[in-house]
Order: structure tokens, then C-alpha cells, then sequence
């Protein structure tokens, strides 16, 4: 005879096994690559926030595979210019996409 438990056992190993909990398909990237990419974001965003001439509550930031993409707005061509550099100086950077707007 099954008791209560084991059938609460049995489910809960279908319910694991059917779900895809972290694992990696086609196009995604490694547990390791996402938390280098995490690092990447949050170095960037920190040169943001200490520069006084960088927004950085203005530029997002996403970075995949090491390339970085900024978006948002920008106050000035400078600003834009300083961003891209500020970027650039973090370590495992491997490309620069700014699709920053100037806001005049």
C-alpha cells in the first residue's frame, strides 16, 4: 500500500524533473558567462554613478556576452562620448554599442 508520503515524495520528483529550472538551451548563455555579464553591468553602472558629468540614473546599461549596450538619454554629446569611454575601462568589456539619444 502507498502512504500519503510516498505519493507526496513521487510528485514532488515529477514536478523537478519536469521543469527546466536553470538549465542552458540554444542562444542562452552559461551560468558563468550571465554572472560575468551581471559584473560587467554593475562595474559600469558604478563608473556611472561616480562621474559627476554621467546620468546615471538616464543611461540603462544591459550587457550579453561581454558586449555592452547602453540606451537612454544622454544631456549632451559629451556626456554620450564619456559614457562609451567610461565603459570602456571595465574589465571583460568587449564591445560598445551606445544607442544613447541627446535630449536638448
Amino acid at each position: 500500500m502507498i502512504t500519503r508520503n510516498t505519493l507526496a515524495a513521487i510528485a514532488a520528483t515529477v514536478a523537478l524533473l519536469s521543469t527546466a529550472g536553470c538549465a542552458v538551451t540554444r542562444d542562452q548563455e552559461s551560468v558563468g558567462a550571465y554572472i560575468d555579464d551581471t559584473a560587467i553591468t554593475t562595474a559600469v553602472k558604478a563608473r556611472f554613478v561616480k562621474d559627476k558629468e554621467v546620468d546615471a540614473s538616464a543611461i540603462s546599461v544591459e550587457t550579453l556576452k561581454g558586449t555592452v549596450m547602453l540606451s537612454g538619454f544622454a544631456k549632451s554629446a559629451r556626456e554620450q562620448a564619456l559614457a562609451t569611454e567610461l565603459t570602456w575601462k571595465v574589465k571583460g568589456v568587449q564591445a560598445v554599442k551606445n544607442e544613447t539619444a541627446i535630449r536638448q
